[in-house]
């Protein structure tokens, strides 16, 4: 645990206090981002698995629909959500659990950081993970699924969006969900429901721009998108320090 921390230890003071200035604010978060990607490259437990998994589900799905579906063109939105949505699962039920068998997680609220920042930081840290997964994914998804690369600038856009608010409101659903017996069967039976408004959204604009549709009719989806992002994040950040509160 000490190993875990450390870096958190050195980047705050010891005499430190939980209020400053925006720069103290973000080196703390930074610092919580840093240890979760040096745990992950010392372990390359959660990367491996995401990627796996998501490269699994493309492609059993382009094979499934490459035999049966009619117009595979019109599913493979739905076959790039569904893969980073299971893989983002994967990541965020693992987030927190670690931290907590570790014992990271109480010596982490015990610093002295506002529990703000440990969300904040945990939450871009899982954001960049599940984004290096699609950085991995997209070219196979391009490929497999006969996609113009003409469209990569606009579905890194909507990816990006998407992936933000999966990880804003997943990070604090895995902090409920990892001090409960059920974690790994809570965790998805509670995020699910609350990102459908993000999956249909995410849906309906990576359609839009495979079928090369006018930005004015799909721009409500991305209205949609962006206040999902802003609301849950919003929300997240009030009550993450209730949350993680034993």
């Amino acid at each position: 645990m000490a190993e875990q921390i450390k870096p958190l230890a050195e980047t705050v003071p010891a005499q430190s206090t939980r209020t400053g200035g925006f720069g103290s604010y973000a080196r703390k978060v930074l610092a919580i981002v840093g240890k979760d990607i040096a745990t992950e490259i010392r372990t390359k437990e959660m990367f491996s698995a995401m990627f796996v998994f998501s490269l699994l589900i493309i492609f059993i799905f382009n094979f499934a629909f490459d035999l049966r579906a009619s117009n595979m063109q019109a599913l493979a939105p739905g076959v790039l959500w569904v893969a980073i949505a299971f893989a983002g699962m994967l990541g965020l039920s693992r987030s927190f659990i670690v931290e907590r068998d570790r014992g990271v997680l109480d010596g982490l609220l015990l610093s002295p950081v506002d529990p703000s920042a440990i969300y904040f930081g945990k939450m871009i840290g899982n954001a960049l993970f599940i984004g290096m997964v699609e950085i991995l994914i997209l070219p196979f998804f391009i490929v497999l699924f006969d996609q113009p690369l003409g469209i990569i600038p606009a579905l890194v856009g909507v990816v990006v969006l998407g992936t933000i608010g999966l990880s804003g409101v997943g990070t604090l659903f895995s902090a409920m969900a990892v001090h409960t017996r059920a974690r790994e069967i809570l965790l998805p039976i509670m995020l699910f429901p609350v990102i459908v408004p993000l999956m249909l959204a995410a849906v309906r604009l990576t359609s839009g721009i495979l079928d090369a549709t006018p930005f004015e009719d799909i721009r409500h989806w991305l209205a949609l998108l962006v206040a999902f992002d802003v609301i849950f994040i919003a929300a997240s950040f009030i009550l993450f320090e209730f949350v993680v509160e034993e």
